[in-house]
């Protein structure tokens, strides 16, 4: 066995450009174990864990992708209600402004109808008491006539007597008044 360690181990000096076969030979043995149980055990592992993980990444890009396509469509369908709302509530401003303008026309001719009305009613008043001064005031006349006649009856005096008992008549009647 020495003879062996002899062969091992040179007595050579050491440098960095020299080979050492024997280091060489259980590195490579070593390397090879090494590769043999990551094959065996370690890549079946570090095979299922990026296997998983980029299984993971899909699902979640498809997510992703679904979670896209609802938000669009409910987006859309937003919008649409929207506009939906919008028109509607342009339809009802219009519609009361039409029922607006018609009860303002039916106001407007309500009130001038009343106005007439009010109008007619006061002239018929006012010709009604326009008619009954005439009338009080030919019974005046013909009362003062009357009592005027009949005193220029009873008295038969000249005209200035005439004339004296009409004007005394006419501020007795005043002062009645």
């Amino acid at each position: 066995m020495p003879t062996l360690l002899r062969l091992l181990v040179q007595e050579e000096e050491f440098t960095p450009f020299s080979i050492n076969t024997g280091l060489i030979f259980w590195t490579l043995v070593v390397f090879g174990i090494l590769l043999a149980l990551l094959w065996r055990l370690g890549w079946p592992a570090i095979l299922k864990a990026v296997e998983d993980r980029e299984r993971r990444i899909q699902q979640q890009l498809e997510e992703a992708e679904r979670a896209r396509a609802e938000s669009a469509r409910l987006l859309e369908q937003h919008r649409s209600m929207i506009a939906t709302a919008k028109a509607e509530a342009q339809e009802m401003i219009t519609k009361a402004r039409g029922v607006a303008e018609k009860e303002r026309q039916t106001l407007l001719a309500q009130a001038r109808e009343q106005y007439e009305e009010l109008l007619a009613r006061a002239k018929k008043e006012i010709d009604t008491q326009k008619l009954q001064a005439i009338l009080e005031l030919r019974r005046e006349a013909v009362d003062l006539s009357i009592a005027a006649a009949s005193k220029l009856v009873e008295a038969n005096l000249d005209s200035d007597a005439n004339r004296k008992l009409v004007m005394e008549y006419l501020a007795s009647l005043e002062q009645r008044r």
